[in-house]
């Protein structure tokens, strides 16, 4: 469905994406992630046909998106971290307006009064953007995005502003649209990306270094016998106190987790097994170790462990991969109907 083949775009001297190649197929959730200025909103603007790119191709359901951007971008709903909402126009009239630039050829009130209930905003549709709350215009933003049914949704940050029912709401509507669609996920809330993407693509300066399953990814990193240990302490004490701990490689610090309990990822060097030590070492520094395991890695703990690497050939060594080895999955099932969202 979407082929991304040699992908470079500079801005000036700056190589924001290095020669990035992969492949989605027909009704995948992917995961897109990424620290900030990693590129991968340059490469989802790309695909969208928001920008040009420097070199190589890419194509929608095989369209290229640079030589035929009309028939490309009829295949992709995109919604931004902000949506480009028109504030003084109701949720109707704003629906309306993009069903009509879109030229879409589906019933319009079915087709729309459909996606207003998908994405619960019937409720508000006779009410100024302008005055809703931010949830409810990243909702109007979500439903301008699936007007004319695209095969593909590229989705920013959906659940920007929602309150956690409208999250749990959201997660399952992405996973219910799967069915038709193929997704492009995007976000910082890792949890969300574990719970609803089969895959995740692994962004750093510019290039991938990791493209696989959450669960593939994990079982690869827990090879090195990785502590995670939760502790009540002064996190950058704490941290330099576990560094120092004989056959500790690397200390990375998850943040808080509790009242004054913090988390940390602890990898060791290569043959070493250092929770016995790691257990001393808290217990003479005078603090609290509340829980202590070794096992499989969490999206968060693989992600802050592959982006904090400055070279970003070690983290596809630590995976046992290169840039061009993608996961393998299979195709889904064909789309329903052209008006079944």
């Amino acid at each position: 469905m979407i082929e991304v083949s040699s992908l470079s775009k500079k801005y000036g001297n700056h190589l924001a994406v290095d020669n990035v190649s992969f492949s989605i197929n027909k009704g995948e959730i992917v995961g897109f992630l990424g620290p900030n200025g990693a590129g991968k909103s340059t490469i989802m603007n790309i695909i969208t046909g928001y920008l040009s790119y420097t070199a190589g191709k890419v194509t929608v359901d095989g369209i290229d998106i640079m030589n035929n951007p009309e028939a490309a971008k009829k295949r992709i709903g995109y919604l931004p971290e902000i949506p480009p909402l028109y504030i003084d126009m109701t949720v109707r009239e704003y629906l309306d307006f993009i069903f009509d630039l879109k030229k879409v050829k589906f019933p319009k009130n079915a087709h729309i009064e459909e996606i207003m209930r998908l994405v619960k905003i019937t409720d508000v549709k006779g009410r100024l953007i302008k005055n809703l709350s931010k949830g409810y215009r990243q909702r109007v933003g979500f439903a301008g995005a699936l007007v004319g049914n695209p095969d593909v949704l590229i989705l920013d940050e959906p659940t920007v502003g929602l309150d956690p029912k409208q999250i749990l709401d959201m997660r399952v509507l992405i996973t219910k649209l799967a069915k038709n669609h193929t997704i492009i996920l995007s976000s910082h809330i890792l949890p969300e990306i574990q719970s609803v993407c089969k895959r995740v693509i692994i962004i750093n300066k510019g290039q991938i270094i990791a493209d696989d399953t959450a669960d593939n990814l994990s079982q690869k990193l827990a090879q090195d016998n990785t502590v995670t240990a939760r502790i009540i302490c002064d996190e950058d004490d704490m941290k330099k106190a576990l560094a120092s701990v004989e056959g500790v490689k690397s200390v990375i610090s998850l943040g808080k987790k509790e009242n004054g309990a913090y988390e940390f990822s602890i990898v060791p060097n290569s043959g070493f097994d250092i929770r016995a030590a790691i257990f001393s070492k808290v217990k003479d520094s005078g603090k609290t170790l509340l829980s202590l395991s070794s096992g499989g890695a969490s999206l968060e703990q693989i992600f802050l462990r592959l982006t904090e690497l400055e070279d970003t050939e070690e983290a596809r060594r630590m995976l046992g991969t290169d840039a061009g080895d993608p996961v393998n999955t299979e195709e889904s099932e064909e789309n329903g109907d052209v008006s079944d969202i």
